[in-house]
C-alpha cells in the first residue's frame, strides 16, 4: 500500500469552511476533537493527528457530499450500506443521525481507525458503535456473503496505484449481491433538469473532488469499464458505477 508522508490537510488551503478552526481539546498528543458543520447537525470528530493510512483528517469533499445526500435523501433512505475508506467514520455517523441508515464502516485493517471509528460513534450518541469491517482493497473480503445494495465513498481516488485493487473489491461487492423480489428503485429529483432518476440495486456512488491531473482520475473511471462496470456522473462531483446491464444470453449491453 502507498503510504502517506504528508497531512491531506495540506492540500486543501482555507477550503474546509465547515469546521468551526477551533481546537477543542487534545486528548492524546497523537489525537484532536474538532466540532465540525454537517447539513442540520454538528458532530464532535476526533482525528488522529498524523496516521500513516491518511485516515487521520475529515475532507472537504465530505461535506460537499453530505449535502448532496441531503438532498437526494430518497435515494438512500431503507438502504443497506457499507462505506469504504470511512476514516473518522464521520459520514457514516451523519447518515446514521440524518434518517438512521443502515450503514456499516469499512477501512484498511488497522486496529486503531476501528478504535477512532468507536469513539466517534460514543461521542456522537451512537450507540452501539456502528458495524465496521477490517478490509485492506484488493485483499481477500472478509465476509464471503455480503449482501450490501448501496456502497459510498468519498474523496477515495488518490492513490492511483490502488485504483485495480479498489475496482477488484468493487467487483466483489457488487456482484455478490442478490436482487431481491419487488425491489424497487427511490428516485430523486435533478434539480438543474428537473428530470427525475433512481439508483440501481447495487451501486457505488461516490463523491469525487478533484485534486488530482485528469489524466490520472480518468485511470480509474476507464478501470471500472473495462471491468464490466458502468459509470455514470450525476452531477456535483458525484458519480454512481454500477454492473452493467446483460441480455437473457449473458452478453453485456454496451451503452454508445
Amino acid at each position: 500500500m502507498d503510504i502517506a508522508l504528508f497531512s491531506p490537510s495540506s492540500l486543501f488551503a482555507n477550503d474546509d469552511d465547515s469546521s468551526s478552526g477551533e481546537e477543542i481539546t487534545e486528548t492524546q498528543q497523537s489525537f484532536i476533537e474538532r466540532k465540525h458543520q454537517f447539513p442540520g447537525m454538528e458532530l464532535m470528530v476526533r482525528e488522529f493527528s498524523f496516521h500513516q493510512l491518511n485516515a487521520n483528517l475529515l475532507w472537504p469533499g465530505t461535506f460537499a457530499f453530505a449535502e448532496w445526500l441531503v438532498q437526494n435523501r430518497p435515494l438512500i433512505e431503507g438502504r443497506h450500506c457499507i462505506e469504504l475508506r470511512s476514516g473518522t467514520g464521520a459520514l457514516a455517523i451523519f447518515l446514521r443521525r440524518l434518517c438512521n441508515l443502515d450503514i456499516t464502516t469499512s477501512d484498511y485493517n488497522d486496529q486503531e481507525i476501528e478504535e477512532n471509528i468507536t469513539y466517534n460513534c460514543r461521542v456522537n450518541g451512537i450507540a452501539p458503535a456502528l458495524p465496521h469491517i477490517k478490509h485492506t482493497w484488493g485483499d481477500d473480503f472478509p465476509c464471503s456473503d455480503p449482501d450490501w445494495d448501496l456502497i459510498i465513498a468519498s474523496d477515495i481516488l488518490l492513490y492511483v496505484k490502488q485504483y485495480p485493487n479498489l475496482i477488484k473489491t468493487l467487483l466483489f461487492l457488487l456482484k455478490s449481491y442478490k436482487t431481491k423480489e419487488n425491489e424497487s428503485q427511490p428516485r430523486a429529483k435533478d434539480e438543474p433538469t428537473g428530470q427525475s432518476f433512481s439508483l440501481p440495486q447495487p451501486s457505488f456512488l461516490m463523491s469525487w473532488r478533484r485534486r488530482i491531473g485528469k489524466e490520472d482520475e480518468s485511470l480509474f473511471f476507464r478501470g471500472c469499464e473495462d471491468a464490466g462496470l458502468e459509470v455514470m456522473h450525476l452531477g456535483s462531483r458525484v458519480y454512481c458505477i454500477k454492473p452493467r446491464e446483460t441480455t437473457t444470453d449473458g452478453y453485456q449491453i454496451v451503452n454508445s
